[in-house]
């Protein structure tokens, strides 16, 4: 293929937009505590996700692309959204981020900090950079590069949720009020998922579905002496034991429920075997494993399947129990467990749901009280085939921005929206990638945004949009 711009010049203004612009409002970003609403109820009445908001928007507006609109859409009793038009050529390009956050996490390294952003050995380390607050900087900075050049694209919309975190439970009233002015789009340009290194554009090609839900046991109305009463009432650890293996073998993880179990499809089994081939040891390597701590398998191509088409459960929070200091010898009298189950991109999360509510309160043990909450639940993702112009250029892209062959994987993660888009847009192309490579740790400690490779990822999704215009 030709190029079509001038993979220096683009490169030049990428840098310094980033160096000049991008990296100290990004710094800024991080410190605002804009946790999404599940984590946040009260988050209007703080106000950091507004904060978080008018940042974004004001850096925005003074980029420099003619005729381009920034709107906050604001629906009653939601949170905002960021919605951009960019004018361009008859056909769209949607492309798609959040800036709303995990929240804190324990754990950080000294030195480092959620709310405090710390520049080290080329990684901006904080809550938010790589998930996702970067995402509205490469989007308007790759549209401004080819600007610069005179480079034709689509009409561009950019669309920069609140509520990603939280199960975009807000995005589909937006998406629907702003129905007119979004359009069709031919090609979806997501910055949300994960790289298998920080040497070529990885191209995400399936999501998972996620449910989360909250597991509550009662067993007494009080705490008693554990002395008086173990031995007569049970234990509440001891019924959420006896119902998580109702879902899932204690010994392997694996998942008893077949309403959760899809099979592989044989292009992403061939696409796990390729990944695995070029990633090997690293696929469990990018793991911060205690010492002497093995991975569930020594085959990166099993980890690779079981973190991307196979399902999980995972325990996530647990209310009820003292800390460990302030621990004396009572029974508990109740439990709340915080489950949250990854699904295969094509499972059917409704049946997936009524499948774990039914083996969790069935006949639960000494009919203890057992209620299993669903706090959300979104369905997973398969990529639809790429035309061959998407698939030339995404290779094009990665050769001029890293040097090296764009590579494909599943991603273990949920992005809602991308599920949403692909059943209201069936005929839509989808570039769906990110910079959360080896041991960026979103949600967790010690998040960190790779500078460099969201500088080169940021040239690249111009590249892509510049291609698609000349297809």
């Amino acid at each position: 293929m030709n190029e079509i711009c001038n993979s220096a010049l683009l490169t030049r203004f990428v840098d310094e937009v980033w160096a000049r612009s991008v990296v100290p409002t990004l710094c800024e970003y991080v410190r605002i505590p804009n946790k999404s609403p599940l984590f946040d109820p009260e988050w209007e009445r703080h106000g950091h996700m507004e904060r978080a908001v008018q940042l974004l928007t004001d850096w925005c507006r003074r980029q420099p692309i003619a005729g381009m609109t920034v709107q906050i859409a604001r629906l009653e009793g939601r949170t905002p959204l960021i919605f951009l038009e960019v004018p361009g050529g008859e056909e769209t390009v949607l492309l798609y981020g959040h800036l709303d956050k995990q929240p804190e996490f324990t754990g950080w390294e000294e030195g480092l900090s959620p709310w405090e952003p710390v520049i080290r050995d080329g990684k901006l380390y904080g809550r938010g950079g790589a998930d996702d607050g970067y995402a509205v900087f490469s989007s308007l900075t790759a549209i401004a590069a080819l600007e610069a050049q005179k480079i034709p694209h689509a009409r561009c919309v950019i669309l920069i949720e609140a509520c990603e975190e939280s199960g975009s439970q807000d995005l589909p009233a937006h998406v629907e009020a702003l129905a007119g002015r979004i359009g069709t789009p031919t090609l979806v340009v997501c910055l949300d998922a994960e790289a298998g290194d920080y040497e070529r554009l990885w191209l995400t090609t399936s999501l998972r579905g996620n449910i989360v839900g909250t597991l509550d046991v009662d067993v007494l109305t009080e705490g008693v002496h554990s002395g008086a009463g173990s031995g007569i009432a049970a234990s509440c650890f001891d019924i959420v034991r006896t119902l998580l293996a109702r879902l899932s073998d204690e010994n392997t993880g694996e998942i008893k429920l077949e309403e959760l179990k899809v099979k592989t499809p044989e292009e992403r089994r061939r696409q796990i075997a390729a990944t695995a081939a070029l990633l090997g040891d690293s696929v469990s390597a990018r793991m911060p494993f205690a010492a002497g701590t093995q991975p569930i398998s020594r085959d990166p191509a099993v980890l690779l399947e079981n973190s991307t088409w196979r399902p999980t459960l995972t325990v996530t929070g647990l209310d009820g129990l003292p800390a460990v200091r302030d621990a004396g010898n009572v029974l508990v009298p109740r439990l709340s467990v915080k489950l949250s189950f990854r699904l295969p991109p094509t499972a059917d999360a409704a049946a997936a749901q009524a499948a774990i509510r039914h083996a969790l309160e069935t006949d639960p043990p000494y009919r203890a009280h057992v209620v299993f909450t669903p706090v959300s639940v979104s369905v997973g993702w398969n990529a639809p085939p790429l035309e061959p112009w998407l698939e030339r250029a995404v290779q094009e892209a990665s050769r001029q921005s890293y040097g090296r062959e764009s590579m494909a994987m599943g991603v273990g993660g949920t992005i809602p929206f991308m599920a949403m888009l692909g059943e209201r847009f069936p005929s839509t192309q989808f570039l769906v990638t990110g910079v959360l490579g080896p041991h960026s740790n979103a949600h967790g400690p010690n998040e960190f945004l790779h500078i460099d490779y969201a500088k080169r990822l940021t040239a690249a999704v111009a590249q892509v949009i510049a291609r698609h215009a000349a297809r």
